[in-house]
């Protein structure tokens, strides 16, 4: 059920309309007198969070016994106080003046005692929505505030994303705020499937998998789903997190996917300050892949990038990026590593064979970042100094072949003829 949405979707959303939409959808969903909790993203994505935070206050505060915020973070580091002020708009001073009844927390991924199982999808659920692909029992878990309030609401935008298709949704609980097994199971799973299959297409494996697990959530979800193009609001949906968030995805479709008309021998993307870990640097491949050439070449350019992910460095120093069937033909000497590791790496990578020992991936990857060159290369990346790399050099130069994309990593580009 849809409780109410832009009128006008694809154009900017103001202030005052953003207001009337939360306040309509909202109202409808009868939140008088209860505890509710808001799930957040974190600073890895675009999105008007300071006004949308303060609008929902301004909308819930006066009708619900407690409001409490949760970022969402999947596995991402736990963010300071500072950082969680920064997102939100707020100084230290304001948040605790006008803000100072509201708890904003941080999804403590880290501690297993966060964790609430809820059950279990069973082999055959699990086989079925996969289509054969896979066929196991998958333990169902999420942080266990959720089972402190009465009403859970999402808020956050939409993109076409590397493992699901589009983000945005239930998302926000799978991986946001759930638990390791499940989400290595998935994305491994996305990951089989490959990025390049997956990303930006609405229906998929992967969000049927999470549709299963989401009807083990032990309180009714709202979803506030956002749409932003190019930093301005252009859609807000509120309602059931199925039908808001397919209305979400079919505007995202149409705002962030490029068409090209052919392929690019080198496609150098500059990611944004807000990718800091090569783990979240790497969404420029994503978004980038489909348009590189057989044999291409794709610069991620991330000076302030220094490293490869504080949570799971060290496993992705192990293993590499690797394409796909490198992990999946030698898979007893990679089983042990965590499915979320392995699909990073081989969405990084890109598509390739690995035939009688030999991995030919279909592109190199490149980067110049601030990793240093034999980090880059010890995890079987190409690496480039940035520092002489001069990027405007490389501008408005499309006829030859050559593509600079700006804020990468959230925009998807794909051929016409995909």
């Amino acid at each position: 059920m849809l409780y109410s949405e832009s009128q006008n979707p694809g154009q900017p959303v103001t202030e005052s309309e953003a207001e009337k939409i939360l306040s309509s959808g909202l109202a409808k969903a009868n939140l008088v007198g209860k505890k509710v909790l808001v799930l957040l993203p974190d600073n890895t994505r675009t999105c008007p969070l300071p006004m949308m935070f303060r609008k929902m206050v301004a909308t819930l505060s006066p009708i619900v016994s407690r409001l409490d915020f949760l970022i969402a973070l999947g596995t991402h580091q736990p963010m300071s106080d500072a950082a969680i002020n920064k997102m939100l708009g707020l100084t230290a001073e304001e948040r605790a003046a006008k803000f100072g009844n509201i708890g904003i927390y941080n999804h403590h991924w880290e501690k297993p005692e966060t964790f609430q199982t809820l059950g279990a999808l069973s082999a055959d659920t699990v086989e079925t929505v996969t289509n054969g692909l896979m066929r196991e029992n998958v333990e169902i878990g999420v942080n266990r505030m959720v089972l402190d309030y009465d009403v859970n609401i999402i808020l956050g935008p939409t993109y076409p994303h590397e493992v699901v298709g589009f983000s945005g949704g239930l998302k926000y609980f799978f991986p946001g705020i759930g638990n390791f097994d499940f989400i290595n199971f998935f994305h491994w799973l996305g990951a089989v499937l490959t990025c390049f299959d997956v990303i930006g297409k609405k229906e998929t494996p992967v969000r049927r998998v999470i549709n299963e697990a989401a009807k083990l959530l032990p309180r009714p979800v709202i979803n506030v789903n956002m749409v932003v193009n190019e930093g301005t609001l252009v859609g807000i949906f509120v309602g059931d997190p199925y039908e808001s968030w397919s209305k979400a995805a079919d505007l995202s479709d149409k705002c962030h996917i490029v068409y090209k008309e052919k392929p690019y021998k080198l496609v150098i993307g500059i990611a944004p300050e807000m990718y800091d870990e090569l783990w979240t640097a790497g969404k420029v491949m994503y978004k980038l892949e489909p348009v590189v050439a057989d044999g291409g070449e794709l610069i991620i350019y991330a000076p302030h990038v220094n490293e490869i992910s504080l949570t799971h460095g060290k496993h992705i120093e192990q293993v590499g990026y690797h394409i796909r069937d490198y992990f999946r033909k030698q898979w007893k000497k990679f089983s042990h590593f965590p499915g979320g590791v392995l699909a990073h790496a081989t969405h990084v990578r890109g598509l390739g064979t690995f035939e009688n020992g030999v991995e030919k991936p279909r592109i190199t990857v490149t980067l110049a970042t601030g990793i240093p060159q034999r980090l880059t290369e010890t995890i079987a990346l190409n690496y480039r100094d940035w520092q002489t790399l001069n990027v405007d050099s490389f501008r408005n130069r499309e006829q030859e072949g050559i593509l600079v994309v700006d804020h990468a990593g959230e925009v998807l580009h794909r051929l016409r003829a995909d």
